[in-house]
């Protein structure tokens, strides 16, 4: 199975300059999100999926990961570039999870179903629970559910989706305002 962040964003909601995915937490953000898929050790190959909109995060991740460049259009183009590029597995990570680590991953892992495109919700009763937001919501028989960014994909598969309920902060803390940050800052 191969690892695979999307580093590439604009990451235009933060309003900061620089890179959003460079910003510190003991060290960068995007540093917590690869050694945690290293240091899991599910993982044939970690990859992340930069662009032009992250040269500073490529020149970084470089050093710690193998490169896939994509063309920066939006992330969807981008990650369907990327997994083009693989014929196995892929487990797919936003590289703004600073709560990633590898038990989490190992538990993702060993929840996947050999299905054509598994991703990882959260529901929004432990999302309110926990005073966490995300942006993109599917109903889960019933269940209010929202999108972490974590999936696990066959790239040669269908890309019918199916979706995993797994309410854990660990993927619920996405970086994607300064106000989450803030949050996450001084918590």
């Amino acid at each position: 199975m191969i690892g695979l962040v999307m580093a590439g964003g604009k990451g235009t909601r933060m309003a900061i300059p620089g890179e959003k995915l460079l910003l510190e937490y003991k060290k960068p953000v995007i540093l917590h999100v690869i050694d945690a898929l290293k240091d899991s050790k599910c993982f044939t190959k970690i990859v992340a999926a930069t662009s032009p909109n992250s040269p500073n995060t490529e020149r970084l991740v470089s050093e710690h990961a193998d490169i896939v460049s994509t063309k920066g259009q939006d992330y969807v183009a981008d990650l369907n570039f990327a997994l083009s590029q693989f014929d196995e597995p892929v487990f797919v990570t936003s590289g703004d999870l600073p709560l990633l680590d590898h038990s989490i991953v190992q538990d993702l892992v060993s929840k996947y179903q050999n299905k054509d495109w598994q991703s990882f919700v959260v529901t929004k009763k432990f999302l309110d629970q926990n005073n966490l937001s995300l942006e993109y919501s599917t109903d889960i028989d019933g269940i209010q559910c929202y999108y972490t960014g974590i999936s696990i994909v066959n790239p040669r598969g269908t890309k019918r989706e199916t979706c995993t309920i797994f309410d854990d902060k660990r993927i619920a803390v996405n970086l994607n305002t300064k106000s989450d940050y803030d949050l996450f800052q001084n918590s």
